[in-house]
């Protein structure tokens, strides 16, 4: 089989599962006004998905706009897994690009798992040793999934023992109303907290009572049933 995008594209039409399409319309929100509304679904697993995913790794970024440009879900996914799996294994040059692409399509990765799956393998691990004004500009912005790319990409540096910027946009999402980002910002902190479990209590001394309440939950999921009282108890 050739690796071109119609290719890509009849093996994910050929995995489609409709029953399973239907419980991800409910599970992603779709509906009028919700958060995925006009998404559509074909019903392929993550592994599953992945897996059809590698085998494109030679898709130009021209042939993934196009994935990333539709309303199929597993199409812009199936992208993005291609775009991490490219830049594995890019040079430095080819590195930059894929990160200008990724951050030119940030309005299109419009949904948690997208987000999760992608951005801080890609947006975090290129900042890791550069300058991290992008994070802030996404942070501040209006759009849903460019705030959750802001704290989601950090994880890239917590895995290299770097709090600072997670501690940071953390405290500019502190206000957030949406629920997305607070379960993102909570699991943040309960990253930061099995790394150092010092520096996520200093954060949470000084805002846990200003905290949402799901936001706290997740920060203090691995706390012990005595720390999660006292955290609880405002």
């Amino acid at each position: 089989m050739g690796i071109d995008l119609k290719s890509l594209q009849q093996e994910l039409l050929d995995s489609a599962d409709s029953e399973k399409a239907k419980n991800l319309v409910w599970f992603f929100k779709t509906g009028k006004w919700e958060y995925g509304e006009g998404d559509k679904f074909l019903g392929i697993t993550v592994p599953h998905l992945r897996e059809i995913s590698k085998k494109y790794q030679g898709l130009q970024l021209n042939y993934l706009q196009s994935l990333l440009n539709s309303n199929i879900h597993e199409y812009r996914l199936s992208a993005l897994m291609v775009l991490r799996f490219k830049y594995e294994k890019a040079d430095l040059k080819a590195k930059a690009e894929i990160f200008k692409f990724y951050l030119k399509n940030t309005k299109k990765i419009n949904n948690w798992d997208l987000v999760d799956l992608s951005c801080h393998y890609i947006l975090g691990d290129w900042l890791l040793d550069k300058d991290r004004k992008v994070l802030y500009k996404l942070a501040n912005s209006k759009n849903l999934w460019e705030k959750r790319i802001s704290i989601i990409s950090t994880f890239a540096f917590i895995r290299h023992n770097q709090f600072v910027d997670t501690l940071k946009i953390s405290e500019i999402l502190l206000n957030d109303k949406h629920d997305l980002i607070h379960k993102a910002v909570g699991w943040a902190l309960r990253e930061i907290g099995k790394k150092n479990k010092e520096t996520e209590i200093k954060f949470l001394n000084k805002y846990y009572k200003a905290m949402p309440r799901t936001m706290l939950r997740y920060a203090i999921e691995k706390f012990s049933d005595k720390e999660k009282r006292f955290y609880l108890k405002k």
